[in-house]
């Protein structure tokens, strides 16, 4: 598919890099792709800013987990850049200063164990759906990804989660096509939180993956390329 005129822009989640959207691009054969690492900035804002200031005109952008954070900040900041939005595995709410404490814990225990030992016993049960748990295979790909982006990257990536603001707000003047895509046994971004932004983009298609949980893209993206790929579709038709 052609897509030169509107490259898509693909920011990945806490501890991913571009090996998390390689499953979907297979289907997709898309001619204009960018993934810009988000381990530079403390914050959404700082994220959103450098983004912009280094991304083309106009362009495509889908966003999963700590990605959609920082997507939704893109469109507060600059919503007439963004022609398509894309949000998979999305928590729009901001964090509660009492959190904040508790994911820096996690840091440190990430630290103390190394990633691969932190993430295996702590949130590979809140990755993938029940019937997913028992898949060395991809359990053993998220590890990678996570060791390949290192704990420098967490430290930042969890200031960014941290710190992020509730942009729902920008939604519903968002003038594009808006899709949403979320797993039904995702206890991380949960349905909850994706009607919550559906309601705030009620121009929006919804998507819910029912034998999905957090990572949407890897546990089903034999369910995930066809919706984005009628999303870049009608993406495209509005430009003409």
């Amino acid at each position: 598919m052609d897509n030169h005129a509107l490259p898509l822009v693909l920011l990945g989640g806490t501890l991913c890099n571009a090996r998390l959207w390689q499953p979907v691009l297979a289907r997709l054969n898309l001619s204009a792709v960018i993934c810009p690492r988000l381990t530079a900035d403390v914050s959404a804002e700082q994220a959103s800013q450098r983004l912009l200031d280094h991304l083309p005109p106009r362009f495509l952008l889908a966003g999963f987990s700590l990605g959609a954070i920082v997507a939704l900040q893109m469109v507060a900041d600059a919503p007439r850049r963004i022609a398509g939005l894309a949000l998979l595995s999305v928590n729009p709410l901001a964090v509660p200063p009492e959190n904040a404490p508790v994911r820096r814990e996690a840091v440190s225990a990430a630290r103390q164990q190394g990633l691969t030992h932190w993430l295996s016993s702590s949130l590979w049960p809140k990755y993938v759906a029940p019937s997913r748990l028992d898949d060395q295979a991809l359990q053993e790909f998220i590890c990678r990804m996570a060791e390949e982006s290192g704990l420098d990257a967490l430290v930042t990536q969890t200031e960014i989660a941290i710190s992020r603001q509730d942009n729902r707000g920008a939604l519903a003047s968002l003038a594009c096509p808006i899709i949403i895509i979320n797993g039904v046994h995702d206890p991380i971004c949960t349905p909850y939180h994706h009607q919550l932004v559906a309601q705030s983009a009620p121009q929006a298609r919804c998507i819910t993956l029912a034998a999905a949980g957090h990572f949407t893209l890897l546990e089903a993206p034999d369910e995930v390329a066809p919706p984005l790929r009628q999303w870049i579709k009608e993406c495209s038709d509005a430009q003409e």
